[in-house]
């Protein structure tokens, strides 16, 4: 999928320090959607370019602000690049989250799933009878059966989690689990 990236350095006006220098930030735009961080770093309100985005002048200051600028924009295009190159969408939030070393991305079926049992434990006899914790519970170690059966693995990120792996763990439990038998 081809995405259009836009990347702005500019300086916020309206947050100026005591001293009078202004935070610069970086807006990343993808596809008309919008990010914004500021890269901690403040200059004088008469050295900076609107038309250039970048610092005027071939001042020490200026130079490395402009190349820590140049790097930063390097590191957008690097961070597109391997968004595309893992399959992952490109989008000016998973730009910044990358930028900003947030990893958001792994999010493991397990530890989503015990949460979600230890929250049900709290609320059995409020609002679940016993059975249905003990059933959530059974049906843990039945996927962790098939982790480990599928994948050779204890867990597995839940953006891997589509129709094909419920379909297979379907077929996980046909193969392994008898059907319970019922009574009349």
């Amino acid at each position: 999928m081809i995405t259009k990236l836009s990347i702005l350095f500019y300086v916020k006006r309206t947050k100026a320090n005591a001293s009078g220098k202004l935070p610069v930030y970086l807006r990343i735009t993808v596809d008309g959607s919008r990010s914004e961080l500021s890269l901690k770093r403040e200059v004088d309100a008469t050295r900076w370019s609107s038309e250039q985005n970048k610092m005027k002048g071939n001042s020490e200051e200026s130079r490395k602000l402009n190349t820590y600028l140049d790097i930063m924009r390097l590191r957008v295009y690097e961070i597109q690049k391997d968004l595309i190159h893992d399959g992952q969408a490109v989008t000016s939030e998973a730009i910044k989250n990358k930028l900003l070393g947030i990893d958001d991305s792994k999010r493991m079926l397990i530890p989503i799933f015990k949460d979600h049992n230890t929250r049900m434990e709290a609320l059995v006899g409020k609002e679940y009878a016993k059975g249905t914790l003990t059933r959530y519970k059974t049906c843990l170690s039945h996927i962790q059966e098939f982790l480990k059966w599928k994948f050779k693995a204890s867990d597995v990120d839940i953006a891997h989690i589509d129709h094909a792996f419920f379909a297979d763990f379907e077929f996980f439990l046909a193969l392994r689990k008898p059907a319970p038998t019922i009574q009349p």
